[in-house]
């Protein structure tokens, strides 16, 4: 019998990566990452050796806004899976390129599924739309639960309530198995730097390296955030996927442990030996116009489907991240101080 096939759009990224890594240990499906022409590789250096060798792993080039590139890569993979993790994903950015992030990521959303409806139609599709849909949540609505209302506080966050809306209408008109999710905060090694708890684990990296003086640069520190790991993140997109996959529904995931950015640098920095040494100073250029304060999901919804949990500790994913940074900067690296 031929091994399933699978797609993941957006696998250069952090979590398409992670999600690479779990399907190569825990499965015998093929799987194919779409990524631009120019997108970093670093994230799969470890596994080049086997794209290189065709084992299990190939690359396909598409982009999200180019609708030919898209039918192809789908025409190509003939995926069983589709896990569309690519995105313009950084809520920061939007504010200086909302129609980039709006075109990327709710007409590029279009464009997949469209190709799979063509193309492959019977394909298990997981569509990832983000926690920052619900926005500015008030606190008696905490936990969040799926049927919270969305308050969207950035462009980036009204392109996934797009995003989110387009992946259950292709479940409801067209018969597809399609789900989506709004996964909360998730980090741990390969987090991009313009993410806060990456650049401060960057920085204190670039810090204890003689890169940067003593002062790690912030933006809002009083946003609550509750945290999971990348690596318990793709484990439940996995399990999304597999277990009794249910057209057109949505679930909250995320982690255990909810605090503010402040308590997560904190944090990072206790695990250096510089820690008394470093100063901290705000950033105006690292703050958003409004931002989106208290994200604590309530996941008893995708848990009791699943039988998903988060393993992996808060203190070993952040100890994860800064170790990742730690290695790139002892490498011989030069990153930019953001």
């Amino acid at each position: 019998m031929a091994r399933s096939r699978v797609l993941i759009t957006g696998i250069t990224g952090m979590v398409g990566s992670h999600l690479a890594d779990f399907l190569l240990e825990k499965t015998d499906w093929d799987i194919v990452g779409m990524c631009r022409w120019r997108s970093p590789m670093d994230n799969l250096e470890h596994i080049t050796h086997r794209i290189n060798a065709g084992d299990r792993m190939a690359l396909l080039y598409g982009d999200l806004r180019d609708t030919m590139s898209i039918r192809d890569v789908v025409v190509k993979a003939r995926p069983d899976y589709v896990f569309h993790l690519a995105a313009q994903s950084f809520p920061r950015t939007s504010f200086d390129s909302p129609l980039d992030t709006m075109d990327t990521n709710i007409q590029g959303t279009v464009r997949v599924l469209d190709a799979l409806r063509e193309h492959a139609p019977k394909a298990v599709t997981h569509v990832c739309a983000s926690s920052e849909v619900f926005g500015r949540v008030p606190k008696e609505k905490l936990p969040i639960d799926e049927e919270c209302s969305f308050h969207p506080a950035s462009p980036y966050a009204i392109s996934k309530v797009g995003t989110d809306l387009v992946g259950r209408f292709y479940a409801e008109a067209y018969g597809m198995t399609v789900m989506t999710t709004r996964m909360f905060t998730h980090t741990g090694p390969r987090r991009g730097d313009v993410f806060a708890e990456s650049t401060f684990a960057k920085q204190i990296a670039m810090i204890e390296h003689n890169l940067l003086p003593p002062v790690v640069k912030v933006g809002n520190l009083d946003s609550l955030r509750t945290v999971a790991d990348v690596r318990d993140a793709v484990r439940a997109y996995y399990l999304l996927v597999t277990v009794n996959p249910v057209p057109g529904a949505y679930y909250n995931i995320g982690g255990r442990h909810s605090c503010t950015i402040r308590d997560i640098l904190a944090t990072l920095l206790s695990f250096s030996p510089l820690e008394k040494d470093i100063a901290v100073e705000v950033d105006p250029d690292r703050l958003r116009p409004i931002d989106a304060d208290l994200q604590v999901p309530n996941t008893a919804k995708f848990e009791a489907h699943t039988g998903w949990k988060p393993e992996i500790s808060y203190e070993q994913t952040l100890r994860d991240l800064l170790d990742y940074w730690r290695a790139r900067v002892k490498a011989g690296g030069r990153f930019l101080s953001r």
